[in-house]
């Protein structure tokens, strides 16, 4: 019963602050419409470009629409963040 009546307590644990980023990343890509597609689309576009560069990892691949801070005000904008993990440089002097 303790374990129940936690569940509606005010403490915030670790689960409360995952769903709670994850509840404002889903709010930011419904507002910038911002569909699962087109984040595919992105993502493809991005691993054409940087493999003429580098050899990536495309399966740690991560790529998604989060806000960021602007420099000029307290205001926030959405911000596109890519995580690629370069497994080597390519040479291309040839």
């Amino acid at each position: 019963m303790v374990d129940f009546l936690k569940m509606f307590s005010k403490e915030s644990g670790p689960s409360k602050n995952v769903a709670k980023e994850r509840l404002k990343l889903v709010l930011v890509h419904d507002r910038t419409n911002c569909s699962p597609d087109f984040l595919e689309m992105v993502k493809g576009d991005i691993i054409k470009v940087i493999s003429d560069y580098m050899e990536i990892d495309e399966d740690g691949l991560d790529i998604k629409i989060t806000k960021t801070k602007r420099d000029v005000d307290e205001g926030s904008v959405p911000a596109l963040v890519a995580n690629i993990p370069i497994k080597k440089m390519k040479d291309r002097t040839r």
